[in-house]
């Protein structure tokens, strides 16, 4: 285990990323950042603890260090992923509703953003990658299911409410087609939910760099609303144990069924 990331070693094919469910900063980034900033909003607020024993056997890789830190899914050049829409950037300056997160004068600098991403981003990555890799020997296939949740009400970055299963593969472009319709699928028989297809979320950085059909390597983004396991969506973002059980029903659907397809497209 790193300072940065955690890692779980599995023997499924399917292996799980949580890059923003991480709340640590170090004291000398914390004391730059405004009041704010300090709330540390945008956070995937208790997510691996609503995917713990979902799909057994999986792999997990977890980030430890906050996006505000550095965001894990971001391009590390620094590429918006959304060009002409809101959207926060590899470091981020705002919050997901477009306010300050740092003290004036105390935003970070180009050297602030190297020195962050050879010491959070890069590692995290590394590890990521060599879990993919060894699932991917081991399987002759893998499967990055990157996990993601969010507030189901955000002007800033989207209009009226955010559908409950957000599915990114960029089109169809980062996994074979039968694992984006079997989630797909087992996200449409989740009565009382919605879902979207590459709707406001595509599939991050993490989705578009490491889905590689050709290669054996699958990438597909879920980004929950979070209104579906926590309290509320705002402080305390306290973690709703009837939610929660009712929405991990179809997510472990959704896991085995990837699962399944996974161990189809061995070769």
């Amino acid at each position: 285990m790193s300072d940065v990331f955690e890692v779980r070693r599995g023997s499924s094919p399917v292996v799980l990323g949580f890059p923003h469910t991480g709340v640590d900063v170090p004291a000398d980034i914390r004391k730059r950042l405004n009041d704010n900033g300090l709330k540390l909003a945008d956070t995937d607020w208790h997510l691996h603890r609503l995917y713990e024993g979902l799909l057994r056997n999986a792999t997990i890789v977890r980030a430890t260090f906050h996006r505000y830190v550095i965001d894990a899914n971001r391009d590390p050049e620094g590429i918006s992923l959304y060009p002409g829409q809101n959207t926060t950037t590899l470091v981020p300056l705002t919050d997901f509703d477009g306010q300050p997160i740092w003290k004036e004068g105390a935003e970070p600098t180009e050297a602030d953003i190297v020195a962050r991403r050879d010491a959070f981003h890069r590692p995290y990555h590394a590890a990521l990658a060599a879990e993919v890799e060894r699932v991917r020997a081991e399987h002759g296939v893998a499967v990055l299911y990157d996990c993601h949740s969010i507030r189901s009400l955000i002007p800033f970055l989207f209009e009226g409410r955010l559908p409950d299963f957000n599915i990114g593969t960029d089109g169809g472009v980062t996994c074979d087609a039968a694992i984006e319709a079997a989630t797909v699928e087992a996200s449409a028989a989740a009565e009382g939910y919605t879902h979207v297809l590459n709707g406001r979320f595509r599939g991050g950085w993490t989705t578009r760099h490491y889905g590689r059909p050709r290669d054996n390597v699958h990438a597909i983004q879920m980004e929950l609303a979070q209104v579906n396991y926590l309290a509320t969506e705002t402080v305390p973002f306290a973690y709703d144990e009837a939610r929660a059980d009712q929405v991990r029903a179809p997510l472990k659907t959704i896991l085995e069924r990837i699962e399944q397809v996974a161990f189809g497209l061995k070769r």
